[in-house]
């Protein structure tokens, strides 16, 4: 007798599962725990099976009987309705698989140990902010080049053409990752060239011409602040590292009896060597009585628990009525890759090494971080020397080309 909606809702559970059945192979199965699931028992190749069709009352006894028949007819075809199911869902899940956001997540994590946890987070931040609230639940091999752009445009129209630039060109790389993992047949970005209006591409401001910088040097020896910031003044253009990696410099990375500084950067998370001339080590060695006893080498004014601040140096520069567009903490390295490069003839990757920059051996490697390590520290000391030079009133044979 067919089941009826009374039935069903007065149907009590019992000790064990009770099977309520209807017609077609079509019944309600009743669990002990109070449960109404409907399932279909069918014949395929020879087998009895079943196939679940949902729970009562989200499914009523109309909605079951609609399943069932559909599932009739997938039998009446030759098709097994169970197998048919698994290879629906297993659709539904390679088209969520293959979703922007799906392979931006996927290709973020394959990323992030290679990177600083900043730039991991930071990469990640803008995805969730800026791509994956309009495209991320869209296929990836399906989102079109004008359809990327209209996102990067909401980037643009909020004045923000680096960060516009910057999004599209992580797109890219989520993109060209799911060409590489076959979910993707090419990368719609290289379509935007020239889109996007050119960013301002505003350069870390650095004296370069001789004078100038000898003006500087000299000006760094006469600051007459604290000892710890004095010495971080005089060692920034000798080693030329990140504002950020100087002022954490910790003592345990420096050996000053080796006369190298050992330490990973935070930009690329990949170890580094500066050697340091003997200029450096001697200003090294007149702060070590002062802050030695610590873990930085310049730590902050207020407790030793913690490095100098960020604007220490800027700071002091200004103190010393040295402007922002003449020179920043990061203007020292733009003065030693060119002066180098220029002026001391050194090759361009002995210095894009020590400037911590990817440099990549004739197969596509990256070199260790001790490649070319006695060349270097020759070279670094060359640089304290010419520096020296330059102070003394040295004549210098000058050059007229910034530092990009």
């Amino acid at each position: 007798m067919p089941l009826t909606d009374t039935t069903i809702r007065t149907a009590k559970p019992g000790a064990k599962p009770v099977k309520l059945f209807d017609e077609g192979g079509l019944f309600l199965l009743v669990t002990p725990a109070g449960g109404k699931l409907w399932r279909l028992k069918y014949r395929h190749g020879g087998k009895e099976k079943l196939l679940a069709l949902g729970a009562y009352p989200s499914v009523g006894l109309k909605q079951a009987r609609l399943k069932r028949d559909e599932a009739r007819a997938l039998l009446a075809e030759g098709t097994d309705p169970g197998e048919a199911r698994k290879a629906e869902k297993a659709a539904e899940a390679a088209k969520t698989a293959n979703t922007l956001e799906a392979v931006g997540r996927e290709w973020h994590a394959k990323m992030t140990p290679t990177w600083s946890v900043g730039h991991a987070s930071n990469v990640i931040s803008a995805l969730e902010r800026n791509i994956f609230p309009h495209l991320g639940n869209r296929p990836i091999a399906e989102i079109t080049a004008p359809e990327l752009l209209a996102v990067i445009r909401r980037i643009e129209a909020r004045g923000a053409v680096d960060a516009a630039h910057r999004n599209l060109q992580v797109c890219g790389q989520v993109f060209r990752y799911a060409v590489a993992t076959g979910r993707a047949e090419r990368d719609p970005t290289g379509d935007l060239r020239g889109a996007l209006p050119p960013t301002k591409g505003e350069h870390f401001a650095a004296l370069t011409e001789p004078n100038d910088v000898a003006k500087l040097l000299r000006a760094l020896d006469g600051y007459r602040g604290t000892l710890t910031v004095s010495c971080a003044l005089r060692l920034a253009p000798l080693v030329f590292v990140r504002p950020g990696e100087l002022r954490k410099a910790q003592w345990a990375d420096i050996d000053l009896e080796a006369a190298e500084w050992r330490f990973t950067v935070t930009k690329t998370n990949t170890p580094h060597i500066v050697p340091l001339a003997t200029q450096a080590v001697a200003i090294l060695k007149e702060l070590h009585p002062l802050t030695g006893g610590g873990s930085y080498v310049f730590p902050g004014a207020r407790s030793s628990t913690y490095p100098m601040s960020e604007n220490a140096i800027l700071a002091a520069l200004r103190r010393m009525e040295i402007q922002k567009d003449e020179m920043t903490g990061h203007g020292f390295r733009a003065l030693a890759r060119t002066t180098l490069d220029e002026v001391l003839g050194y090759p361009a990757h002995l210095i894009e090494h020590q400037l911590a920059h990817a440099v990549r051996d004739p197969n596509g490697r990256a070199y260790n971080r001790t490649a070319h390590l006695p060349e270097r520290r020759a070279m670094m000391q060359a640089w304290a020397d010419h520096l020296d030079k330059l102070k003394a009133g040295a004549t210098i044979i000058p050059f007229h080309r910034a530092a990009a």
